[in-house]
């Protein structure tokens, strides 16, 4: 979903949506983020605009209240501290409300194309899964998969492993019998799988 919205739409409304998508379906984020650029398509409008707006528009998503006072504040750290612009860099990024590691990647990786490793749920657990890690937090897995993963494969991870955890890689009752990778999985943590 982050890589379609990222090549239609600014930096800006990558990093705003990409906050919105933790915890929600991508369908649910791509309508929300449309309704809320429509409206407010810049930082500058966005750190101008009333929370209750904010909130009616995203209400549709989850953690709505948290995440209509995250993206506010980011907007207004953007007009401030950055001239409006999205920072291009981890460090800068990671100061913005609602911005963590993941979210930082996940910006550098589809606003900018500069190699990052965004580790969500599915990634951590595919990696663990391959045998490729044995980790047991997303922190953890980042940091270990940047000493084995070549950065030229970075960029396309996230993507590959999201969608193969989200159709066939399930937490629970994963496809094995499907999965177009099952002969280099060593399965680690599966106990039961279809």
């Amino acid at each position: 979903m982050l890589a379609k919205i990222s090549k239609r739409h600014s930096a800006f409304q990558t990093l705003i949506s990409t906050i919105l998508s933790a915890r929600a379906k991508d369908e649910v984020t791509e309508v929300i983020s449309k309704r809320l650029f429509k409206k407010y398509p810049d930082a500058k409008s966005l750190a101008k605009a009333r929370l209750s707006d904010v909130k009616k528009i995203i209400k549709p998503i989850g953690f709505y209240n948290n995440k209509a006072e995250n993206i506010i504040k980011t907007a207004k750290i953007l007009v401030r501290d950055f001239g409006s612009k999205v920072p291009d860099n981890m460090q800068d990024l990671v100061k913005l409300s609602g911005v963590g590691r993941k979210v930082a990647s996940c910006v550098l990786v589809y606003a900018f194309n500069k190699p990052a490793l965004p580790i969500d749920t599915h990634v951590h657990k595919i990696a663990n899964r391959l045998g490729w890690v044995r980790t047991k937090t997303p922190e953890q897995t980042e940091k270990a998969l940047e000493k084995i993963v070549p950065k030229r494969f970075w960029l396309i991870l996230n993507d590959v492993f999201v969608q193969l955890g989200k159709t066939i890689c399930l937490s629970r009752n994963p496809k094995c019998s499907i999965c177009p990778i099952r002969k280099y999985c060593k399965r680690v943590g599966v106990n039961k799988a279809l």
